[in-house]
């Protein structure tokens, strides 16, 4: 039997608010995802070719050695008028941290990755990208213009050892408010496979993103989500990822414990 994959259901731009509202997810083309950031085919080219520059990810606990990343962090706030755009501005790097509620594999621990580098994260671009996910989260998900804490993630997935593992804690929420996965690029390979899950009902879709620069949206307070194993079709294949996600209240943080209280 050949290798059977589903087709993205994509959506038309002006319907995305409405079904990220209303089903908690959306997947637009990358005509449509150029449209709506303001980005051409071009840029987002150029900006892709920075994925063949990145480093291993030194945290898989599963001891693999397929995934290479880079993290970076920024705030978005509204611009005035109230409803306009975005603005977006770096921190300074910091550590990714996850609970384990929410990743029982690599939850409750500090992952210092590389950062993304300043001419990636300064390219008009990557800058466009991330406001107009923020704008989207303000809109769609907020009854009020809030500042928008995101994180922004640079992943290759690939399959030098055999089985590449895009998600490797397996189905999951992130602990934020919106997540964007883009399929930026995938070269000989088969597999990975989008699979997406209501929390509350029975719900749930699997398809394959194939199109460099289509885009996945959940709304993460109600969604699941997973991405099947990779395998080579080609030796030195491999699948590139940009996730993106916005959180409101604050960056996700390790909690200092409460300190103990002295016996009488």
């Amino acid at each position: 039997m050949g290798h059977i994959t589903f087709s993205p259901p994509y959506v038309s731009p002006g319907d995305v608010e409405t079904q990220l509202r209303n089903l908690g997810h959306a997947v637009l083309r990358p005509q449509d995802v150029m449209a709506w950031s303001g980005n051409t085919a071009e840029e987002l080219g150029a900006l892709g070719a920075s994925w063949g520059d990145l480093p291993p990810d030194e945290f898989l606990k599963d001891g693999g050695r397929y995934r290479r990343r880079r993290h970076a962090s920024f705030v978005a706030e509204p611009a005035a008028p109230a409803g306009g755009a975005m603005q977006l501005r770096s921190v300074a790097h910091r550590a990714h941290w996850q609970p384990v509620e929410y990743n029982a594999l690599h939850g409750g621990m500090e992952r210092w990755f590389a950062p993304v580098t300043e001419a990636v994260q300064q390219a008009p671009a990557w800058q466009r990208l991330l406001a107009s996910l923020a704008h989207l989260a303000q809109t769609t998900l907020a009854n009020a213009p809030q500042p928008w804490f995101v994180e922004a993630h640079q992943f290759r997935i690939d399959t030098a050892g055999g089985i590449g593992r895009p998600t490797p804690e397996g189905a999951h929420r992130d602990g934020v408010d919106l997540v964007a996965v883009f399929l930026v690029a995938r070269d000989g390979v088969k597999g990975g496979e989008t699979r997406i899950f209501d929390a509350a009902t029975p719900f749930g879709q699997r398809f394959t993103l194939t199109e460099p620069w289509s885009l996945l949206l959940l709304d993460d307070t109600r969604m699941i989500h997973e991405t099947t194993p990779i395998q080579p079709v080609t030796e030195g294949g491999w699948r590139d990822t940009l996730v993106v996600t916005c959180r409101r209240g604050g960056f996700q943080d390790a909690v200092e414990p409460a300190p103990k209280i002295p016996a009488a």
